[in-house]
């Protein structure tokens, strides 16, 4: 006699009444990323360190720490149909970003090293926290490997994965790239406006390289807090992207904390591949704001020329202005602001062939 099946309470992993048997993201052998500082925050989906106080970092940042954008779980399994069981809080149902790309989950799969493939998103009501719904689906059975992508607008409180009773699980196989690919930036960093967690630039990025992806993208609070820079000094990192420009309140700003920022980095990091960008949406400024533009970005790429000067062979500087391309540029965008897809894609574009020479060197 089978107890477990008189008694669900002595199952350690109980199976619902669709023949799933759901496991916590949290727990192996799902691999949850995009956490610096997962363990020494007590293992919360939070993403600066939680001992920073608005003292230090702006209450914006320290509140949007609570989306999780970047965040994913990864793992291998032959399951026919998968399974997204999960509880949501805080979500900015906004009016010119899709909800499946603020609180929604999407999914991708490869097999045996192919490229991801995308396979299903999850997208919630209005002010539906409580989800339950197939997030994958594998009717070839083969085992796949899996990256469930998070919210990039909201906090996720607990999430189980559901596969069909008597499928096999395993850890996923480790990244190509052995560190972590950290990006740190405004909006778009987070990935405002993207349709599905997925199609961010920093998400198509790290699948490209096969990298973890640490997403430090805070939506009007990136103001380049020394405090930061210290928290990113400390993680062992492959490269990392510098995107701030948006959010400095103004040039002076932006011109005070720029530079010393890297150089936080670069103190603990002498060899660690940077790569710096200014905003993106050049062409929808104002004729009156182009100089101001232009002299925000002049300050990024003085640092980065300041860095070459000195003799530093691992920075890169990326113009803003190149970011959309040059046709359809005015395709790229929701709002003359955030980009939508083919933005991110546009911006992917661009990054992804730098991105690989910095890695490569």
């Amino acid at each position: 006699m089978d107890i477990c099946k008189i008694d669900k309470n002595f199952s350690a992993q109980p199976v619902d009444e669709n023949g799933f048997l759901f496991r916590k993201a949290q727990e192996a052998p799902f691999l949850l990323e995009g956490l610096g500082w997962y363990e020494a925050n007590g293992r919360k989906l939070y993403r600066l360190p939680e001992n920073l106080t608005e003292k230090e970092v702006n209450a914006g940042a320290l509140g949007l720490s609570w989306h999780t954008a970047g965040v994913c779980v990864r793992f291998r399994s032959d399951s026919p149909e998968i399974m997204l069981r999960a509880t949501t809080f805080d979500g900015c149902d906004m009016g010119h970003m899709t909800r499946a790309g603020s609180m929604g989950f999407d999914s991708y799969y490869r097999y045996r090293g192919s490229k991801y493939l995308y396979n299903k998103t999850i997208m919630p009501g209005p002010g539906q926290c409580e989800l339950l719904a197939p997030i994958g689906v594998n009717p070839e059975k083969k085992m796949f490997e899996w990256i469930i992508n998070f919210p990039l607008y909201g906090g996720v409180k607990s999430v189980e994965i559901g596969l069909k009773s008597g499928s096999r699980i395993a850890p996923p196989k480790p990244h190509k790239t052995e560190k972590p690919v950290l990006f740190y930036g405004s909006s778009i960093t987070q990935g405002g406006c993207a349709s599905r967690p997925g199609n961010v630039y920093t998400s198509m990025l790290c699948r490209a390289v096969d990298a973890e992806q640490i997403n430090l993208g805070f939506s009007g609070s990136g103001k380049g807090e020394i405090a930061i820079a210290r928290a990113i000094a400390s993680l062992d990192l492959a490269a990392f992207v510098f995107d701030y420009d948006h959010n400095a309140p103004d040039a002076a700003h932006l011109a005070a904390t720029h530079e010393p920022f890297f150089k936080e980095i670069r103190k603990a990091h002498p060899d660690l591949p940077v790569i710096f960008m200014s905003k993106c949406n050049f062409p929808y400024i104002a004729a009156k704001d182009i100089e101001i533009h232009s002299f925000r970005r002049d300050i990024i790429r003085q640092t980065y020329q300041n860095a070459v000067d000195a003799g530093d062979k691992n920075v890169y500087f990326i113009d803003g202005e190149e970011l959309f391309g040059k046709d359809l540029r005015d395709c790229c965008t929701v709002d003359g602001c955030h980009p939508n897809d083919f933005g991110f894609y546009r911006m992917y574009a661009r990054v992804l062939p730098v991105l690989k020479q910095a890695l490569k060197k």
